[in-house]
């Protein structure tokens, strides 16, 4: 359970520390991209005043509008004005974008004491907006009015503006954080469901050893009364013990599995290891061998077995050693076809060679 609370905690504390870091540098992104907007509206501000400079088309009329002055045109004012609107504000828009801006603007041009006034057709915002830059206007037009003009863009909302510049940066983070909760999320349920299956297993092997071990003791039991009757009844009864002893190495066996049952179910946990031990591998192997071939015997299968008369010292476990023996004896005896079996044991300078050959047809390659 501490686990469990404190794994949630270090993946909710890094989501939000990732999602911190992303947020800063977000706003380092954005400090950056006003960095440079400012730089390309000064650029494009140096362009507009070139441009309204001298005594051009556009000057011409903004001076007449300006003036309320309609006589050198045979138009009305008011369609002057919006001439020169709709002139004035295509020339700012046309400056931005050679100067990589394409952010919606408002601008008005006015005198120092807005005697003079001609905006856009969205009048600039009642408060101070953060982006708004004055242009004063210099050569032909402050000259025809006689005053000082200035020339104002505003940006109402830049920051969303930014955002989509920086679509290719903030959208891959985006979406990577996400993955990577998505990943997180679907490896600790992922590991919690293995926990719960673990658990589950442990107990079904627990009930599972626990209901074996009585009919082990009934065969036992029952094994031991049908020797010592048959002991009792004389040399007539040969069989009846060399099949009840069987029966007892069998079931002696069967026990031993299910205690190692128990602790293979430790071994997954990782609190155990397999101990390994030195030991003689000699009378271990004799003893399989005399085993398989007493039941051998009862099934008519030939079975002839060739051991070393030396000691076989090495260092393992005697109960997987057996089992690999027996495992294998077995599936010579399963798909031998009744055919012959033997086991080999020899020693090749530090090693231990096990062989067992049959004549069945063999595992399919």
């Amino acid at each position: 359970m501490r686990k469990r609370v404190f794994f949630i905690i270090l993946f909710v504390v890094s989501i939000a520390g990732l999602a911190v870091v992303q947020y800063r540098y977000l706003n380092i992104g954005l400090n950056l991209a006003s960095v440079q907007f400012n730089r390309k509206v000064a650029a494009a501000g140096e362009d507009i005043r070139n441009g309204l400079f001298s005594r051009n088309q556009l000057t011409y009329l903004l001076a007449s509008v300006l003036e309320r002055d309609s006589t050198r045109f045979n138009t009305s004012l008011d369609h002057m004005t919006d001439a020169s609107r709709h002139f004035l504000e295509d020339y700012i828009r046309e400056s931005l974008v050679d100067n990589d801006i394409d952010a919606d603007f408002r601008f008005s041009l006015m005198t120092r004491d807005s005697s003079y006034y001609l905006g856009s057709g969205q009048p600039l915002l009642d408060k101070p907006a953060p982006f708004t830059y004055p242009i004063e206007v210099q050569g032909f037009l402050p000259s025809r009015v006689g005053q000082r003009l200035v020339l104002q863009l505003q940006f109402e909302d830049l920051n969303r503006y930014f955002l989509t510049q920086l679509n290719g940066l903030t959208l891959p983070s985006l979406l990577f954080l996400l993955g990577i909760f998505i990943a997180v999320l679907w490896g600790l349920r992922t590991f919690y469901w293995q926990q719960r299956t673990i658990t589950t297993t442990h107990e079904f092997i627990n009930n599972l050893t626990h209901e074996l071990r009585t009919p082990v003791f009934s065969i036992s039991l029952a094994a031991k009364i049908i020797a010592e009757k048959a002991e009792g009844a004389g040399s007539s009864q040969e069989s009846v013990v060399q099949l009840s002893d069987s029966i007892l190495q069998q079931a002696s066996r069967l026990s031993n599995h299910i205690d190692k049952v128990l602790e293979l179910g430790s071994l997954e946990k990782g609190s155990t290891g397999i101990p390994l031990e030195e030991l003689d591998a000699l009378p271990l192997l004799k003893e399989v061998c005399l085993q398989f071939k007493a039941r051998s015997e009862l099934e008519d299968q030939p079975f002839e077995f060739e051991l070393p008369e030396v000691p076989l010292m090495l260092m393992g476990s005697a109960f997987h050693l057996e089992n690999a023996v027996n495992n294998l004896l077995d599936n010579a005896r399963k798909y031998g076809e009744g055919k012959p079996i033997t086991l080999i044991a020899r020693i090749m300078d530090t090693e231990l060679l096990l062989e067992v050959r049959d004549k069945g047809r063999g595992i399919p390659r």
